[in-house]
């Protein structure tokens, strides 16, 4: 059917306009989404089902999973040469849950659970929010008039903090989780710090840097 068919037609009810309006790769943004989704329903069942390591297995294959997602969703976009206008804030919702509020809730579940930690984490999560919504704003004067494409990123892109969720792999694969964490606990005041929580700390850190300029590929 062409497009002046198409235009012939009467609009369909309001609400059918949204999914109507979506291009191919906004419905590979939302499997982006329900990837990270997916993974932090598997951290609940996990504990839910008393610590069935299949569950949280499949929370941490869930991650890369999204990765390739968000990286596919630009791809068939620019092969198509089709976007909607949702297609950018899509993009950034989608990234907050997968590589910001899946990855914090991966590391609450194996054991990063003290006072500090919660804090720690919350931080890391609205930093992920924070660099996105920079990013929203400001493309526009990041882009090279020339090429139209983006020239560099300001700090780190949130799909870094994928870094720290293999370090915690790592640490589950070698039991290092819950009381054996690497790096132990201690008190401070009313509550308790995993070192490790760390790692979180300094990737939402890098990503709000405004000093960190990384040349976008």
């Amino acid at each position: 059917m062409s497009r002046a068919n198409r235009a012939d037609r009467p609009p369909l009810p309001r609400r059918f306009n949204l999914i109507r309006s979506f291009a191919l790769a906004d419905f590979i943004t939302l499997g982006n989404a329900a990837a990270g989704t997916i993974s932090v329903f598997c951290c609940l069942a996990y504990i839910e089902k008393g610590f069935d390591g299949r569950y949280i297995a499949a929370a941490f294959a869930m991650l890369p999973l999204a990765f390739i997602l968000d990286a596919a969703d630009g791809f068939v976009a620019r092969w198509r040469q089709r976007s909607s206008p949702y297609g950018a804030d899509l993009d950034s919702l989608a990234d907050i849950v997968s590589f910001g509020v899946a990855p914090a809730v991966l590391a609450f579940t194996l054991g990063l659970r003290g006072m500090w930690d919660a804090l720690v984490l919350v931080y890391f999560v609205c930093c992920g929010i924070g660099r996105l919504a920079r990013f929203n704003v400001s493309i526009s004067s990041l882009t090279d008039a020339g090429t139209g494409k983006v020239r560099y990123f300001e700090g780190t892109p949130i799909p870094t903090s994928l870094a720290v969720v293999l370090v915690l792999f790592f640490a589950w694969q070698q039991g290092a989780i819950a009381d054996d964490l690497w790096g132990g606990a201690v008190r401070i005041g009313p509550g308790m710090f995993h070192p490790l929580v760390l790692l979180y700390f300094l990737s939402g850190s890098l990503m709000i840097s405004e000093r960190l300029r990384i040349p976008k590929p």
